[in-house]
């Protein structure tokens, strides 16, 4: 069925409106970990060692969770295009049904596969570190179906426009997170067990609030009901926009963690520089990551209107801002550079190569990072998800894993090497992604009736 031309008008206040609440949950996402990573230090050595190696396989589910309800609920996004309100709300339903149900089954795996785990993937560690692993283990995996929700709900509430709901919800998630780890730590004196059962208690209370507020019913897509039956049209698309979504920032997830492997065999101060890298130069990628979700929600709705001249526009805009707005980010943090390392206080090797990859990395970022990662949100918005998941795919195992371990291992270039290979891999996806979005088989691949 051909899709009604319907009229999709987002002003400058309305692009505001959206786009300042991402920018801010995308900081407090990093600046709250930083103090969440301070507080666990006080532990202990073996406490730190223990909650960074089990995290190491969070952050995959975190990132997943994320990406796939994003990719789902572009669903509800193009409903919201089309004025179908209550099939954007029956979406949106079918959508926490299934990352209810998928999380659940995740858990189960994880618990299952407790032991291969912790003595399998992270190998041989001390006693001590092995035994504050499955305590903190045992407690976080618990949160996962509260993390699936959460995200769920996160993901529709941007898709409205609201992404001061998410924001929000945020900040009092982590809020509580960090306040619970300094009573716990700080003041009941707990171990592994302080830190891990704010994040299990906060996941939970942010899950229970997404619920309820998406109940409300002046919201223009309601989930009015929550239901334990399957629509299999619904969650065909589910599948088809969203799975490969989560797909794709799993393996880049786990192409970061196989890479840390090449690092550590580099030395102390490659491994101090990489880690310095990582940290500094994600404040550099803020304004694209909000950007790039901005524009999700721009898109599916224009997308779901039929209005593609409106899609590529405001596309277009974004992108523009992404690279003004991560330009003045670069050059804030290169202002800041020599204070930044010295709170760091490393030595002056490692502080050299932190010194050259941040730099290498703004000067690569504002170039190529926004083509490369906001821009393909578009091509993703409007479910042309198979394509990028097959570019980023091969891009990344090739050049940015395999090209990486060439160069920082057997050609010399040390950790240096590691990050070339990263900026190859951007131009890579920029040479596929931009002739694409140009083109027009991406406008074929909406919802099908």
């Amino acid at each position: 069925m051909e899709t009604k031309q319907i009229n999709v008008d987002f002003t400058k206040a309305d692009l505001r409106r959206l786009i300042v609440p991402l920018v801010i949950e995308q900081l407090l996402a990093i600046t709250v970990g930083l103090f969440d990573s301070v507080m666990v230090s006080q532990v202990g050595e073996a406490a730190i060692s223990a909650v960074s190696l089990v995290d190491t396989v969070n952050v995959l589910l975190v990132n997943a969770f994320s990406a796939l309800a994003t990719g789902g609920a572009v669903i509800a996004g193009q409903y919201l295009g089309r004025r179908e309100m209550e099939r954007a709300g029956h979406s949106g339903a079918q959508l926490l049904l299934f990352m209810g149900e998928a999380s659940l089954l995740i858990m189960a795996l994880f618990y299952l596969g407790k032991g291969f785990v912790l003595h399998v993937v992270f190998g041989q560690v001390e006693p001590d570190v092995a035994a504050y692993a499955n305590t903190y283990y045992m407690i976080v995996e618990a949160s996962t179906p509260f993390l699936a929700i959460y995200s769920a709900g996160a993901a529709l509430f941007r898709v409205m426009g609201n992404s001061r709901i998410s924001m929000w919800v945020s900040l009092g998630m982590n809020v509580i997170n960090v306040v619970g780890n300094a009573i716990l730590i700080f003041g009941v004196r707990m171990g592994v067990e302080g830190v891990a059962i704010p994040t299990l208690v906060s996941r939970a209370v942010a899950a229970a609030v997404m619920v309820v507020l998406l109940r409300r019913p002046d919201l223009p897509l309601r989930v009015e009901k929550f239901t334990l039956r399957h629509d299999r049209y619904v969650v065909r698309n589910i599948l088809r926009f969203g799975v490969p979504n989560g797909l794709e920032s799993s393996m880049f997830q786990l192409g970061k963690i196989l890479l840390l492997s090449t690092v550590s065999v580099l030395g102390t101060a490659s491994v101090a520089a990489n880690a310095i890298g990582n940290t500094v130069c994600s404040f550099q990628c803020v304004p694209g990551n909000a950007l790039g979700l901005a524009i999700v929600t721009v898109v599916s709705r224009c997308v779901g209107a039929g209005s593609y001249e409106k899609a590529r526009s405001y596309t277009k805009k974004l992108l523009k801002a992404t690279y003004l707005y991560m330009g003045g980010a670069i050059l804030v943090i290169g202002l800041a550079l020599p204070l930044i390392l010295k709170l760091y206080n490393v030595s002056a090797e490692a502080e050299r190569y932190a010194r050259i990859i941040i730099w290498m990395h703004g000067a690569a970022a504002i170039v190529l990072w926004p083509a490369s990662f906001t821009l393909p949100q578009a091509l993703r918005a409007a479910g042309d998800t198979r394509f990028t998941l097959a570019i980023s795919t091969i891009s990344m195992w090739t050049l940015r894993v395999l090209c990486g371990v060439w160069l920082g291992r057997y050609m010399g270039f040390g950790v240096l090497g590691i990050w070339i290979a990263m900026f190859a891999d951007w131009a890579a996806r920029t040479a596929f992604f931009v002739p694409r979005f140009c083109g027009h088989k991406w406008e074929t691949m909406g919802l099908r009736d």
